[in-house]
């Protein structure tokens, strides 16, 4: 039905999941379950997912009459099949139906409410297939005074705390990365999984939901408990661990590198490679260490700077202590270490030709390296999930002619 390849089997290849997201919260967390082998099916409205348009840089198709491609929209939309829908038109809501009827899985991100007000409540979707696990991701959650708010990633980083702990005291600081969605859709795949898990026993679905909020606060970690245990309100120390010392970046004579320094052995371990007095009062313990951390900086760095970044690195990995460069993203992905584990793949775009993407963070020592298929074009796969829906409609001739083993075949 289609001359795209297909994944290999995978953990979740037996699943089917309905992808009604956009942005980056929900499509990356229906792209982490078709990692896992998933047969993801992505609905789009007829202008397309708005990350379509999100750049530069946008990559041009040697393809005459292509539409250039936005590497945003790349990032988050591996192993889907993109169809074409209207959800305000009755045409593009009988399309969702039907594939709600055969999905295991339904990922949205729209604010609270509006899928209700499109007619797929929570009633509704039980109606349509009771063994549905509906991942809802919100900004701010799907209940309280901030309930309706749009979530988007840098406002959540700030209002969620986390700009207040990056970057240099008394100037915010957002990640280089937009991590609140990221987290989103990571906590939002781990609940979804113990939900499919949870279903064999109950036999029912249920609706798992998260927010780029709970997401931030769910990763506040020693930081969070600094305030709600200890009473005390963290605050940013630039590219210093809070509470390790020495823990951080230091410039050298051409360069910068990063040490991080866990445990009194290893404390002794520098003071020996640098020439510091380890039994200094001011650095005795940890403890210490960070009470007097900016006069520690000034001595580290003073010793650092006097020779190259490699020529401490050598120093510090022979005394076992652990320390690394800071590589620029070019730097990252031309690594030796990086390329071997297959932290990227290499796909066939259907107009873009050979491209190469982050890859997939996790491996199973039971399984061959996944099959990854491309971002889809939009509407790519109109036909082919069309067609597939129709022989499903038709259960006795599809068994008769296609024979397949599970209701994915032929995706």
């Amino acid at each position: 039905m289609t001359t795209q390849p297909t994944q290999t089997d995978g953990p979740l290849s037996s699943m089917l999941v309905l992808d009604l997201s956009h942005a980056l919260a929900g499509p990356h967390a229906a792209m982490m379950l078709g990692d896992l082998g998933a047969r993801v099916i992505k609905v789009e409205a007829p202008q397309g997912d708005e990350t379509r348009g999100w750049g530069p840089p946008f990559v041009v198709p040697p393809v005459v009459g292509a539409s250039p491609e936005s590497t945003y929209f790349l990032a988050c939309n591996r192993n889907k099949k993109s169809v074409v829908a209207d959800l305000q038109s009755r045409e593009g809501k009988e399309l969702v139906e039907r594939l709600i009827r055969r999905a295991d899985v339904l990922v949205e991100n729209f604010r609270p409410g509006v899928l209700d007000r499109l007619g797929f409540g929570p009633e509704r979707l039980k109606e349509l297939n009771p063994l549905l696990v509906v991942l809802s991701i919100s900004g701010y959650g799907h209940e309280g005074p901030d309930d309706d708010r749009p979530g988007y990633d840098q406002i959540a980083q700030g209002e969620g705390g986390l700009m207040s702990l990056t970057g240099e005291s008394g100037r915010p600081t957002k990640t280089g990365v937009p991590i609140a969605d990221l987290l989103a859709g990571v906590f939002g795949v781990c609940a979804v999984l113990a939900a499919l898990i949870e279903r064999r026993s109950t036999g029912h679905g249920q609706t798992v939901r998260t927010s780029l909020l709970s997401a931030l606060v769910g990763v506040h970690s020693f930081q969070g408990t600094g305030w709600t245990v200890a009473g005390q309100l963290p605050q940013a120390t630039g590219n210093h661990h809070p509470s390790v010392a020495p823990y951080g970046l230091y410039h050298c004579a051409d360069g910068d590198l990063q040490i991080a320094v866990g445990s009194q052995n290893l404390w002794r371990a520098l003071a020996e490679v640098t020439g510091l007095n380890a039994d200094d009062p001011r650095y005795l313990t940890n403890a210490d260490r960070v009470r007097n951390r900016d006069e520690l900086e000034r001595d580290l760095t003073a010793l650092f700077s006097r020779e190259s970044a490699q020529t401490w690195l050598e120093r510090l990995s022979a005394a076992g202590i652990p320390a690394g460069r800071i590589r620029t993203l070019d730097e990252v992905y031309s690594c030796e270490q990086t390329r071997r584990p297959g932290l990227t793949v290499e796909v066939e775009h259907a107009t873009l030709g050979c491209i190469t993407l982050p890859g997939t963070p996790w491996r199973f020592d039971e399984r061959p390296e996944p099959l990854h298929t491309p971002p889809p074009i939009l509407g790519q796969h109109d036909f082919v999930v069309r067609a597939w829906l129709d022989l499903l409609d038709e259960p006795v001739r599809f068994a008769e002619e296609e024979g397949p083993a599970t209701e994915t075949a032929g995706l």
